[in-house]
């Protein structure tokens, strides 16, 4: 059955008409659960996950109900999960049921991270969605979508039937649309109730001015229409300004008093997975973070850079597997340009080989191998090597695996989280079972 599936392409119209087919059953199965939620879906290259989990911890913290659904955890109403799916959109009957059950416990809003694949795939029909945010856009998934265009057009067809779909009583069809982009005017355009913009400069009415990145976090002030907010949050990165931006856009939109946002943001420390600081008494600071494309490793890594100083930055890292093969040089060449010491190692291979990965991305890698440069393929050792290179107020960074807690090898799934796996190693050293 495997075999088959592969000679079938992603985008084959067979393959299409399928998923559509099982989305129709399950709505109908579960008997169209969202008609009675304010639906939110939050779409974008990157910074999906983390907007979602500021919109849902914030609205919690406004004392609402929600359901949430991310490539990382799952919330239900006072639950908390990990999503170990491996998907950033689940198959259509998966959310049908988790909305079913929402609705069970009187949840009134939900908020879905919504992947490019979970569009074409028809997986979303049926559900009657009121609010759309686009994170940002940049060069993603093109081993499905083939160009840049094709990408952008599936993102935009969301948007593009946002104000065809059902009505629920008082509620307003809302775009969020960050305008930091050349494609931006391709949703702003589009037909709307409401439609809000951010970004750091004057076209746009939720404007980001005067960041400013501490040893804490970041501080920057949001000019809203009427009004400044002032801003101070824990989350690191200037990205993360853009994603509190694009969640007080929705905390706007849905009437809730400006006043509280800054209180809210406070409460907010940790989105697992995302740029997530791993505590030690080595003396230097440790990173987990997704960074799954060329710009959110760029992101990333020049907001670590500043906190080395004079000290190192030390990355360990991976290239994309079974997709788009054209980002494997380019991140390769980021990492180069930005970090101080690199090694490459491994992540999920599925059906590749870790060292054909590995081979893509070192024509981007700008130093010969041994100069700050090695290649590890086993994920554990290139982690112990990175913990036992790093000297106090070194800065490392350990991506693409996040928060997950399975990978994928050639044959099956085997049990990994690097959080885990980093604090058994630095357990090992601070016993002197690991000398540095």
């Amino acid at each position: 059955m495997k075999n088959i599936k592969k000679l079938i392409s992603l985008d084959n119209p067979f393959r299409l008409f399928y998923h559509k087919i099982r989305a129709i059953i399950a709505n109908l199965y579960y008997g169209f659960p969202s008609r009675n939620m304010k639906i939110i879906w939050v779409t974008g290259t990157n910074w999906k996950t983390s907007t979602c989990n500021i919109i849902a911890k914030w609205l919690i913290e406004n004392w609402e109900k929600v359901f949430m659904f991310t490539t990382v955890n799952i919330i239900m109403w006072d639950k908390e999960i990990q999503n170990d799916t491996k998907m950033t959109s689940p198959d259509a009957f998966v959310l049908q049921k988790l909305l079913k059950q929402a609705k069970k416990e009187w949840i009134q809003k939900a908020i879905i991270e919504t992947a490019s694949h979970w569009i074409l795939f028809n997986r979303i029909w049926g559900i009657n969605y009121d609010t759309v945010i686009l994170t940002n856009i940049s060069q993603d998934h093109l081993d499905l979508h083939h160009t840049m265009k094709d990408y952008v057009n599936t993102k935009l067809q969301i948007f593009k039937k946002l104000i065809t779909y059902i009505r629920k009583k008082w509620v307003k069809k809302t775009a969020i649309v960050n305008i930091d982009s050349e494609y931006s005017n391709l949703f702003t355009n589009e037909t709307f109730d409401s439609l809000y913009t951010y970004w750091k400069n004057s076209d746009a009415n939720i404007q980001i001015q005067n960041i400013k990145e501490t040893e804490e976090g970041i501080e920057f002030n949001l000019r809203i229409p009427w009004d400044d907010i002032k801003i101070k949050s824990k989350l690191r990165g200037e990205f993360n300004a853009y994603n509190i931006a694009a969640a007080t856009s929705c905390f706007i939109s849905e009437w809730i008093d400006k006043k509280k946002i800054p209180k809210l943001i406070e409460k907010i420390t940790l989105i697992p997975g995302r740029l997530e600081e791993v505590e030690n008494n080595e003396w230097f600071k440790i990173f987990i973070d997704y960074a799954h494309t060329e710009d959110a490793l760029e992101n990333v890594l020049t907001t670590l850079k500043p906190l080395t100083k004079k000290w190192k930055l030390i990355t360990v890292f991976w290239a994309t597997w079974d997709r788009d093969k054209t980002k494997r040089v380019w991140m390769g060449q980021i990492v180069s340009k930005i970090s101080d010491k690199i090694i490459l190692t491994q992540d999920d291979d599925y059906s590749e080989d870790t060292i054909s990965i590995i081979k893509d991305v070192l024509p981007g890698i700008e130093r010969a191998e041994w100069e700050d440069f090695w290649v590890i393929p086993d994920r554990k050792e290139a982690i112990r090597t990175a913990l036992i290179w790093a000297h106090p107020w070194d800065v490392l960074l350990i991506t693409w695996k996040w928060d997950e807690h399975i990978m994928m090898t050639n044959q099956w799934a085997i049990d990994w989280h690097d959080k885990t796996v980093v604090l058994e190693i630095l357990k090992a050293i601070d016993n002197n079972k690991i000398i540095k």
